[in-house]
């Protein structure tokens, strides 16, 4: 039987499974299967910003024209975590594996009655019904990849065509880069007339240290305003996992920018991650270190996503 390649980011065009469905063809790891409990205990409604549901299959199928086939990972298994970790709000993110179909993005939603929002993919295609009826489930953002392992970057013309099928609803654009793609955007995200909110702290090169060209870039947004970050990710951007110590530090220093508008998420299910799998009660215990005070800890849980993402106070 042949062996799943191990970096499918890199070799995005050598899946003879693409059509496949279900962990049988998974092309990257599973989560860590008994996450530990966490000594941080959370605030009273605090927010999961950034986590994903794939599947089950079954229901749900995977987009037959997807760069990547993560295990089942359905909406029951990320309620579980939740209660072990002591989240009580999420917001889901639709993922490239499931395309521009919303099945199961929506299926989540109704069943989260309120504690849960949503970001889609909405392309030019995307029928402005359909944008309506997203945003009446809960969806507040669309999310642009400009990662080459998700597949082709966005032209202008198609983003300006996505900023203007979401603009009605006041809906944040969600922005996915790596390495430099902060500093090559730059501009870009300055020109977008909706907020702004930047995943996985930009995915910048830590391996070039806390003053290169992305996290100068990136701190310039922030504090322009208008400009969010997701301090997820923090296993992905560290150089030497499991410690987690340079991209904790990263994080603290965006807590310190900008306490007003940093967001925190598991990423769970940690798709595309090869190497080191996260345990979900490390990545919730490292917050002690990035956001130690008890305001910036409330701030980044909970005050923070009721702002950014319109859900009521808790």
């Amino acid at each position: 039987m042949n062996e799943p390649d191990p970096h499918p980011d890199r070799h995005p065009d050598r899946h003879p499974d693409r059509q496949a469905s279900g962990a049988s063809a998974a092309t990257c790891p599973p989560p860590v299967a008994e996450p530990r409990r966490p000594r941080t205990v959370l605030p009273a409604g605090a927010c999961d910003s950034h986590c994903h549901i794939f599947g089950p299959t079954d229901t749900f199928p995977y987009a037959p024209d997807r760069t990547f086939t993560p295990p089942e990972a359905p909406k029951e298994r990320l309620r579980a975590l939740h209660r072990l970790l002591g989240l009580s709000r999420a917001v889901i993110v639709q993922s490239a594996c499931h395309g521009t179909d919303h099945s199961a993005l929506l299926d989540a939603l109704e069943d989260g009655a309120g504690r849960c929002r949503g970001v889609a993919i909405v392309t030019s295609a995307t029928p402005e019904a359909e944008v309506r009826r997203l945003h009446e489930a809960g969806v507040r953002g669309t999310r642009l990849h400009f990662t080459p392992h998700l597949g082709a970057a966005p032209s202008e013309e198609e983003i300006r065509a996505v900023v203007a099928l979401v603009r009605p609803y006041g809906w944040h654009i969600a922005l996915h880069v790596q390495g430099d793609g902060i500093a090559d955007h730059e501009e870009l995200v300055r020109s977008i007339p909706l907020p702004v909110v930047v995943d996985h702290m930009a995915r910048v090169d830590l391996r070039e240290g806390l003053e290169s060209r992305a996290v100068h870039a990136l701190r310039r947004l922030l504090q322009g305003g208008g400009v969010w970050v997701k301090l997820s990710g923090a296993d992905r951007l560290a150089t030497s996992p499991p410690r987690m110590d340079d991209s904790a530090a990263l994080a603290r220093l965006l807590v310190r920018d900008a306490p007003e508008r940093v967001l925190w998420g598991t990423d769970f299910p940690h798709p595309n991650t090869h190497g080191f799998m996260p345990d979900d009660g490390d990545l919730t215990d490292l917050l002690a270190e990035i956001a130690p005070g008890a305001g910036d800890l409330r701030r980044l849980l909970v005050d923070n996503p009721v702002a950014c993402f319109g859900f009521g106070t808790p």
